[in-house]
């Protein structure tokens, strides 16, 4: 019988630890991320990747040679370009949290492994997907690393792991029927054990208002350190997100790792966002933390800054770096969303 990557001694290192490099999977025009508005989203990509590369090197998945050009087309102009890797490797969609490669690694006999989790486009709602299913694989082959395939639907979107073996995950999306309707809780407890390395699952209720994923974890609570989660607040008592969100914060703070109180920090909420009738999912808890830096979505909003200097004290090491995402978020997801770290062995 073939061992668990547990029994193999990896872990799924926390996004704070070094990176060898940060995967993207570059949008597609024809693609359905961004009705009516690509042209619009791409200078925001191109500023996460000028960020990005100051950082670490940074790996591209694109369909072919043309989509290659059109991604180079927009990203040519920064500098660094040296950093930038475009591999094939086709998609559907740009969301490379969800449907990319979680890696591991181990301290005896230092290695790279990758785990593949099934994917269904966050509960079949958005096919096409079989591109976007096979992705993990795909770049186990380039890298030449081991793969192991748990046989659960997963998205990367949907966990947020501290590296010292605790998870934070959500009951509103991986107990959704829509994933696993044939796992009882248990089991998929002890699938992320297996496959992950963790000890401790944390689990909070339900996500926010107009996310699609039905409540990733990465909109509503971050892991900062191995003690340290931040998530965020709705302060208006009148707003859909106030309830859930208070819940939230109630069991973070009933919590404890090892016998001890989790630390807890507080992100606002910018404004509600509508747009078309939607609400859009924004979220100041959707950061990404690379090597040298933290991209942080920003919204225009008064509670821009209150958000940043949260987590400047949570990174004093690190730059902060605020980015526009108004059109972004209208693809209903941000910079965690579209990120996927390569831990450096």
């Amino acid at each position: 019988m073939t061992k668990t990557p547990r029994e193999l001694g990896y872990r799924m290192p926390a996004e704070w630890e070094p990176h060898a490099a940060t995967w993207l999977s570059w949008p597609r025009r024809e693609g359905i991320s961004f009705p009516d508005s690509f042209d619009r989203v791409l200078p925001t990509l191109r500023e996460m990747v000028a960020a990005l590369i100051e950082s670490e090197p940074v790996c591209i998945n694109v369909v072919n040679g043309a989509h290659e050009a059109e991604a180079r087309a927009v990203l040519d102009s920064s500098p660094h370009q040296e950093c930038i890797t475009y591999y094939q490797v086709p998609t559907n969609e740009p969301w490379c949290r969800d449907h990319g490669p979680i890696f591991l690694t181990r301290d005896v006999d230092p290695k790279l492994a990758i785990v593949d989790w099934d994917y269904n486009a966050w509960g079949n709602k958005y096919p096409p997907f079989d591109l976007d299913e096979v992705v993990p694989t795909r770049v186990a082959e380039l890298l030449n690393v081991p793969v192991f395939y748990p046989r659960m639907i997963l998205e990367g979107g949907s966990i947020e792991v501290n590296g010292a073996g605790a998870l934070l995950t959500s009951e509103s999306c991986l107990l959704n029927k829509n994933r696993n309707p044939n796992l009882s809780r248990d089991q998929i407890e002890q699938r992320l054990r297996d496959f992950l390395g963790v000890r401790e699952i944390l689990w909070l209720g339900d996500g926010i208002e107009g996310d699609d994923t039905d409540g990733h974890i990465d909109d509503l609570a971050r892991f900062v350190s191995e003690t340290r989660v931040v998530t965020v607040v709705e302060e208006n008592s009148d707003d859909a997100n106030y309830k859930p969100l208070q819940e939230n914060l109630e069991r973070l703070r009933g919590m404890k790792l090892s016998g001890h109180k989790l630390d807890v920090m507080i992100l606002p909420m910018p404004r509600k966002i509508m747009r078309e009738g939607m609400r859009l999912p924004a979220s100041y808890a959707n950061f990404y933390i690379g090597n040298r830096c933290v991209l942080v979505p920003t919204f225009a909003d008064p509670t821009d800054e209150i958000a940043l200097s949260v987590l400047r004290k949570c990174f004093p090491n690190r730059r902060v770096v605020g980015i526009d995402c108004r059109e972004l978020i209208w693809g209903l997801g941000t910079f965690h969303c579209l990120t996927q770290q390569q831990p450096a062995v």
